[in-house]
C-alpha cells in the first residue's frame, strides 16, 4: 500500500503551478500590437488540448471504434485592460482586418492575418518546463467589457478566443 511519503517522493518540484506560465501573443504587422505589453497583461491562458474523433463502424450488431480526425478546440486568453486600451485596440484592429466592420471586406490570404502564438509552463525558478507553439492562430471572439458604477475596485478584463490550425510542443514532433 502506498503511503503519503511515497506520494511526496513522486511529486518532484512540488507539482506544476497554474500561475507559473508565460503566453506569447504575436500580432500581424497591420494590427500594430505591442506583444511585450500583451505578454505582461495576459492574466490567464490555457495549455492547449486536442481531441481525436471516433468513427463507429457497424459490424454484425457491434460497433468497431476506430480513430478519426484530430480536432483542436479554440484557445482562450484573458487580458487585463490597460488604461490606454493599447492591447484591446490591437485585437480590434486585427479582427477588423479579417472582416471590416463597415464594408464586410477584409484580408483574404490567411498568411496575412494568421500568426503563431506560444504558451510555456514555468517552474518556481522561472525556467521553462514545457512549451506549446500554437500555429496559424487568429481571433474569432473578443469579449465585451462590462462597465458599471458598482465596480469601483476592479480592473477591467476581457478574453480573446483564437481559432488555430494545430499545436506542437517540445515533446511532440
Amino acid at each position: 500500500m502506498a503511503t503519503v511519503d511515497d506520494f511526496k517522493s513522486k511529486l518532484i518540484g512540488g507539482g506544476a503551478r497554474a500561475n507559473l506560465f508565460k503566453a506569447t501573443i504575436t500580432f500581424p504587422a497591420y494590427a500594430a500590437g505591442n506583444s511585450e505589453l500583451a505578454q505582461f497583461m495576459c492574466k490567464a491562458a490555457q495549455l492547449p488540448g486536442s481531441t481525436i474523433g471516433q468513427i463507429d463502424i457497424p459490424f454484425r450488431g457491434r460497433q468497431l471504434k476506430i480513430a478519426g480526425d484530430r480536432v483542436f478546440e479554440n484557445w482562450t486568453v484573458t487580458i487585463i485592460n490597460d488604461t490606454g486600451m493599447e492591447v484591446r485596440d490591437a485585437f480590434e484592429r486585427w479582427s477588423n482586418g479579417i472582416n471590416e466592420h463597415v464594408s464586410n471586406g477584409g484580408l483574404t490570404n490567411p498568411a496575412d492575418y494568421m500568426t503563431d502564438m506560444g504558451v510555456e509552463q514555468l517552474d518556481k525558478a522561472g525556467a521553462t518546463t514545457k512549451t506549446y507553439e500554437i500555429r496559424g492562430a487568429y481571433p474569432v471572439n473578443i469579449s465585451p467589457i462590462d462597465v458599471s458604477n458598482d465596480s469601483a475596485d476592479t480592473i477591467e478584463e476581457f478574453t480573446v478566443e483564437f481559432a488555430y490550425q494545430y499545436w506542437e510542443s517540445n515533446t511532440t514532433s
